[in-house]
């Protein structure tokens, strides 16, 4: 059996393609948001947090013969885990990942390492900040003193435990955007407008994760970016697609691909 760490689309798409391949998949994500989008026929999945312990576990239960990486490339932690729990384990670790999406030449596009950073910036840069980095680093902008005379758009997904920290984290409900993206052009250029926006913060999630759309939005509007640039981890086993993945599925563990499907 293939465990797939599917946090992202692409991940899911993986997934499915593993499975069509003729391997046992098991998809894990982290909400049960998530288990509805990744429950398909023919794949089973496990929902919540692992820790290393907890993946190094359900490796040994499930008989699992290699860790599939999808998840968001921002998402460092589970990674981290992924990789610790396979070395632990003696399987095969292998990263998917989507690539970047290329950064244009735009004078008032900032780089910055992370969601902290991207706060005290964005500070200097205007008065309405256009949060599109998700809910798990609003508290960074949140606790910026900086940014306390400044008000703050939160984009994220509408569930309801993830509004609820919006509200607890101190966002008004106006302040909330609470939509499934990825979003066109139009449409962020159409939020951003709506909102008055003066600063727009982004991650490079890559296409699938509309990174495209959100800068060329906020570059038609002549609006500052602030981008919070990938964490740098050292993968082993790193493939930016599918034919890359099944590659090594089939050459490093060649000896053990008939056990596969056990």
């Amino acid at each position: 059996m293939i465990l797939v760490l599917a946090g992202t689309l692409d991940g899911r798409e993986l997934a499915v393609r593993l499975a069509e391949t003729g391997y046992q998949v098991m998809v894990s994500v982290i909400s049960e948001y998530g288990r509805s989008l990744a429950e398909m026929p023919g794949i089973s999945v496990h929902t919540g947090q692992l820790t290393v312990e907890g993946m190094s576990s359900l490796i040994s239960s499930r008989k699992i013969k290699a860790v599939v990486d999808a998840s968001h490339p921002y998402a460092v932690n589970g990674s981290v885990n992924a990789m610790a729990a396979c070395e632990a384990m003696e399987i095969t670790y292998i990263r998917y990942e989507r690539s970047e999406v290329s950064v244009p030449e735009y004078k008032r596009l900032y780089i910055t390492s992370d969601a902290a950073e991207a706060a005290k910036v964005a500070a200097g840069l205007g008065k309405v900040v256009f949060l599109t980095t998700g809910s798990r680093t609003l508290k960074a902008f949140k606790n910026e003193p900086l940014l306390t005379e400044c008000r703050l758009i939160a984009r994220v997904l509408p569930q309801p435990e993830v509004v609820t920290e919006c509200i607890d984290l101190g966002f008004s409900p106006g302040d909330i955007v609470a939509m499934k993206g990825p979003f066109s052009h139009e449409l962020n250029v159409a939020l951003f407008r709506e909102y008055g926006t003066e600063a727009v913060v982004t991650k490079n999630s890559g296409t699938v994760g509309g990174a495209d759309t959100k800068i060329s939005a906020a570059m038609e509007l002549g609006l500052p970016i602030i981008m919070i640039g990938r964490p740098a981890i050292e993968y082993r086993n790193l493939c930016k697609n599918q034919e890359e993945v099944l590659d090594i599925i089939l050459t490093v563990r060649s000896g053990e691909v008939k056990q596969w499907n056990t």
